[in-house]
């Protein structure tokens, strides 16, 4: 773990070296001070000797200008270095992150990875800032506090060992205890967060239930779970400060006893009333550091399970990799299915896709139609390698798609995902996620294709209309063909539309379909839909059923031969509505 996280220091490794450089310098110019108040007080006040009060209390100046410039310095560089490591790791994550296949992301839900990037790595950046200050500052004070305590009074000295020792015991408990606390609290910042963003992105539909009571009621729940939990770590930790109190106090009084019987001549061995005040602060500063080292226990304790949590995403390795020799040039859009079979996970004992075999020409149009969970987007998602099947192969342009760069391939199979996502920006930034370089000229075309312009039209703003993220301001069937106008923009020699025109109606349905057939015939195209009317004159249709394939045929070889294909057109022609309402899919 130290190794993973020490890696992301990169940069601000000098910044890293120089903050417990100026802290030690600080302590140091602090241990000098109660020296040389002692000197004061039993050469300068005891004795009446201005000149060396003068001459001691210019060097105490200037040691102290010393030490404040340490200290100051040693905050700018730790903050410096706490706040960059803290970028870096992030950083680090995020790109991470992009390279996951959905077998990876699903792994880990999106409330925590937010939370992982957020909370996680600010728990962090004070622990490192508190290393490099704290942690270096607190034994060097410890240290060089008790060297001078007993170069002052080796007798009264030994009291602080005995503190020391109580206290470190007590300390080790403290955090020991605190630590499992801390450890079980961040999963329930995730769920606090999955509250949060669930609830913010349906907001429409929590209104549209009235379910808002719910909603609160559910938060409540995860903020009191958060609650309760860092109320029983903190009980621990509180502990902490009546055990430095009691050490504190017990040790002023236990020097100050012995001390003055010291001075009054009844303890043996002499000791000046300058040597008595340097001890007290000898004391004082010997107690504060074991009260900083008590914190940046804490403070670490909290931080493992965070430094834990990081890890395990700067860690987590691609499930699809590209192959030594990528392929960088997709043929054309011929698609080929050899005996695949699939399951999301390798344990599963049935698989989702069993057996498929299917071959499509490039510039063929299939059409794709199935019930829930008969596996329409599993298919697909294997086209353009979201995921690996576990036998077979599936070939684009007459090449297994393992074989591939994935970008280059990716680039070449454009999707239009069943859940429609628009990004904040305008229209014409969200089009151009197809092809950055597109010209305002090719982003109208894309649209008219897409049956996007006849709406985008009749906004004021026109193309520079700004998009709500997730695309809230506009309607679904709107958010569908901005989504196709964007797929089509990347030219792909494959285009896959998930069941991506149910928004829209079925005048504009057709529209669209007539334009692809006109438009863009040598692009192989593969429409998953729940409309009979949506897939009807395609070159093909296949029917899924429970992760096989039912059927293949044209509109009319299905109505003769195909009993699942005739009862749908005959349900939705009945005027009994859709195939599948909701045109949910594995």
């Amino acid at each position: 773990m130290i190794k993973t996280l020490g890696a992301y220091v990169k940069e601000f490794k000098r910044a890293s070296i120089a903050t417990p450089c100026y802290m030690i310098l600080e302590v140091l110019m602090e241990m000098m001070i109660p020296y040389l108040m002692a000197s004061i007080i039993d050469d300068g006040v005891n004795k009446g000797d201005m000149k060396h009060i003068c001459v001691v209390g210019a060097g105490m100046l200037v040691i102290a200008a010393i030490g404040l410039f340490a200290g100051i310095m040693g905050g700018v560089y730790g903050a410096k270095a706490s706040a960059g490591f803290a970028r870096n790791l992030r950083k680090g994550m995020y790109d991470n992150i992009q390279t996951f296949s959905f077998s990876n992301i699903d792994k880990f839900s999106t409330a925590s990875l937010v939370t992982r990037l957020t909370t996680d790595v600010t728990n962090i950046q004070n622990a490192y800032q508190m290393i490099l200050r704290m942690c270096m500052r607190a034994p060097a004070s410890l240290i060089c506090a008790l060297a001078m305590a007993f170069i002052t009074n080796a007798r009264i000295s030994t009291i602080f060992l005995g503190v020391i020792i109580v206290l470190g015991i007590a300390l080790f408990f403290i955090v020991n205890r605190a630590r499992k606390y801390f450890t079980a609290a961040f999963p329930k910042y995730d769920a606090l967060n999955a509250s949060v963003q669930e609830n913010v992105s349906a907001i429409r539909v929590v209104k549209a239930y009235v379910r808002e009571d719910y909603e609160k009621n559910k938060f409540v729940k995860a903020s009191e779970n958060i609650y309760k939990i860092f109320v029983k770590a903190e009980g621990v930790v509180a502990l902490n400060s009546p055990v430095m109190n009691f050490a504190v106090y017990g040790c002023i009084l236990a020097i100050s006893w012995i001390g003055a019987k010291m001075i009054i001549g009844t303890g043996g061995v002499a000791l000046t009333t300058g040597e008595l005040m340097s001890l007290l602060n000898y004391c004082m500063s010997i107690l504060m550091s074991l009260m900083m080292l008590s914190m940046v226990f804490v403070m670490l304790t909290m931080s493992i399970a965070s430094a834990e949590r990081i890890c395990e995403v700067l860690n987590e390795k691609p499930d699809l990799k590209n192959p030594d020799q990528p392929v960088a040039d997709v043929k054309d859009g011929s698609i080929e299915f050899d005996h695949v079979t699939f399951r999301y996970n390798a344990g599963s004992e049935k698989p989702i896709l069993s057996d498929i075999n299917l071959s499509i020409r490039s510039g063929e149009t299939i059409g794709l139609i199935g019930g829930t969970g008969s596996a329409k987007s599993s298919l697909v998602n294997l086209i353009s390698r979201l995921y690996d099947v576990q036998e077979g192969s599936v070939k684009v342009g007459g090449l297994d798609v393992r074989k591939y760069d994935m970008e280059a391939l990716r680039n070449q199979v454009s999707v239009v995902l069943q859940k429609n996502v628009l990004f904040s920006g305008t229209i014409f930034e969200n089009l151009r996620w197809g092809d950055k370089t597109a010209s305002d000229e090719e982003c109208i075309r894309a649209c008219k294709l897409a049956c996007a312009d006849e709406f985008i039209e009749r906004f004021p703003e026109r193309y520079n209309t700004y998009i709500e993220q997730g695309g809230n301001n506009v309607s679904g069937g709107q958010k569908q063909r901005l989504c196709i106008a964007r797929a089509l923009l990347k030219k792909p020699k494959i285009l896959i539309l998930d069941d991506s025109t149910s928004a829209v109606d079925t005048a504009t349905d057709a529209k669209i379909r007539q334009a692809f057939a006109t438009e863009i015939p040598d692009t192989t195209k593969i429409i998953i839909a729940q409309r009979i009317s949506s897939v009807q004159n395609a070159d093909r249709i296949i029917v899924m059923d429970d992760g096989k394939i039912n059927g293949i045929g044209t509109h009319e070889e299905l109505l003769a031969k195909n009993e699942i294909y005739r009862e749908v057109y005959e349900s939705q022609t009945g005027g009994s509505g859709d195939f599948d309402e909701k045109g949910g899919d594995q």
